[in-house]
């Protein structure tokens, strides 16, 4: 079988470019290799900046409506090919192929929000605020910027940068995740299809090599980045102390508190999936679930049916509801913690960590995992998973419940399960989180409002998405004007302007 190269993709075309290093991709089910990714130099870095500077001066001064063109055309190619990009992600990143599909489905309701770009872009204007004056404004793209995307949603989070950027007259470089590349190439031509033109829309492989350079080129104004928390804080501080505009969502410990009135089965069956679903592989992954007094024997003995219940295989067939999680060390890492938890006295309730995948015995998987009566000061409690594993935490009240969740670092999401009003409303007007969910375990907001944490999540001023992406990408202008008739006499005056003139 001839061997899958995974190219570039500068200035409308797929290439290979002059770099020499590459990096293999793996199918995480099997454990195979199934690409060979061309990792960028300083040259492709400079070919796709120029590229996309070049493009920026045209592509800012297309009409709204070439642009809104453009995008909806995009939107039914990709609408058209949900198949061929879930398929490309389950290959790569290992989740079930519905789960791709619905990762695609999210990133197509941003799509769909930037479609209306021209309502999005209206100005202000205000008549006559002093005698002949007038004064109105309105927003300009920044130029070329930049989406480094993580591993966990290779389609989804480059849809929801891309089509704000494109829709508000900006020029886009992506650089994927190294591990699950090629459906970055997928969206590529489908905009070359769409009718975008060269250099607006491109992909860059590469490493922190790729990653500082564009952090540091003197033509990229902007940068939007997801990833762990680390990286986010060295992304944003690196990009704003070169000049660019960054917002930068880094990782999480997601609660979810259930409290005694909440509805178990309902709980469970959401918590299940929350934790479990893409093999916990996602920023909203619940890993924490705070059980309140009388609750947690109850929703601990429900989880467990239901942990043990899922079907855990290869993300292309039928009857898998969990795939594999990305990498081998990505599974020790998992079974490391589980281990050190276990050790540190918490009850391991369902055991992932010797599952094997009758056929696929060399992929990377770990069954679900349920740790119950695990202390804050446990590795498995202080540390982001990013695995199958819930940790079940036990406090007394809901005071104590909100009291740990605002203590803890991250505030990226949070959720409540309870049939009480007073307790929801309570709650999502005491913790400090920005994504809260009522009985809604993973609250990723629609794409019309923004997405985005608090405190360790996000670095920088702008969330992502929503009108708060409309903002990132474009700065405002207010203009104020007279037309003075050819007799007006009225000279310049050396006081301050005033309105009341």
């Amino acid at each position: 079988m001839s061997e899958n190269h995974i190219e570039h993709w500068i200035n409308g075309e797929r290439t290979r470019g002059a770099g020499t290093r590459t990096q293999e991709v793996y199918n995480p089910a099997t454990g195979e290799v199934s690409g060979i990714l061309h990792l960028g130099s300083s040259e492709e870095l400079e070919a796709a900046v120029t590229s996309a500077r070049a493009a920026a001066d045209t592509w800012g001064d297309i009409s709204l409506a070439k642009r809104m063109s453009v995008l909806f055309k995009f939107r039914e190619l990709v609408a058209a090919n949900v198949d061929a990009l879930s398929a490309a992600i389950t290959a790569e990143h290992g989740k079930v192929l519905s789960d791709a599909a619905g990762e695609v489905a999210r990133g197509l309701e941003v799509v769909e929000f930037a479609c209306g770009i021209p309502q999005l872009l209206k100005g202000e204007y205000s008549d006559q605020v002093s005698t002949g004056f007038d004064v109105f404004s309105f927003r300009q793209p920044l130029g070329v910027v930049a989406g480094i995307t993580p591993f966990n949603f290779p389609a989804m989070v480059p849809l929801w940068m891309a089509p704000l950027a494109i829709a508000t007259g900006n020029t886009f470089i992506l650089k994927p995740s190294e591990r699950d590349p090629s459906a970055s190439l997928l969206l590529a031509e489908y905009w070359k299809q769409a009718g975008l033109p060269d250099g607006v829309f491109q992909v860059l492989h590469g490493d922190k090599e790729m990653v500082d350079g564009l952090l540091t080129h003197p033509l990229v104004d902007g940068v939007s980045f997801v990833g762990s928390t680390p990286i986010a804080k060295y992304v944003y501080e690196t990009g704003v102390a070169h000049g660019k505009r960054v917002q930068a969502l880094g990782g999480a410990k997601n609660h979810a508190v259930v409290m005694p009135d909440a509805d178990m089965d309902l709980a469970a069956d959401h918590l299940s999936a929350a934790a479990f679903g893409s093999a916990g592989e996602r920023c909203m992954a619940i890993s924490v679930a705070v059980a309140v007094g009388d609750a947690a024997d109850a929703v601990v003995e429900k989880v467990r049916e239901r942990a043990e219940a899922i079907k855990v295989g290869n993300g292309t067939h039928s009857d898998s509801e969990m795939g594999p999680v990305i990498t081998s060390s990505a599974q020790e890492r998992v079974k490391r913690l589980v281990g050190e938890a276990e050790q540190a006295g918490a009850a391991v309730v369902v055991d992932g960590r010797d599952l094997v995948v009758e056929g696929h015995e060399d992929g990377y998987f770990v069954g679900p995992t349920l740790l119950d009566k695990v202390g804050v000061e446990m590795s498995a409690y202080e540390q982001e998973i990013f695995g199958p594993v819930l940790a079940v935490v036990r406090v007394e009240t809901l005071e104590e419940a909100i009291e740990l969740i605002n203590s803890n670092p991250y505030g990226n999401g949070t959720a409540i399960f309870t049939g009480s009003g007073n307790a929801a409303r309570t709650f999502q007007r005491k913790v400090t989180v920005g994504m809260i969910g009522i009985n809604v375990p993973v609250p990723v907001p629609v794409a019309w409002h923004s997405f985005g944490g608090w405190k360790d999540s996000l670095f920088g001023e702008h969330h992502i998405y929503g009108p708060d992406g409309v903002r990132f990408y474009t700065r405002g202008k207010a203009v104020t004007q007279r037309w003075p008739q050819a007799n007006d006499l009225s000279g310049a005056s050396m006081n301050f302007p005033s309105s009341q003139d």
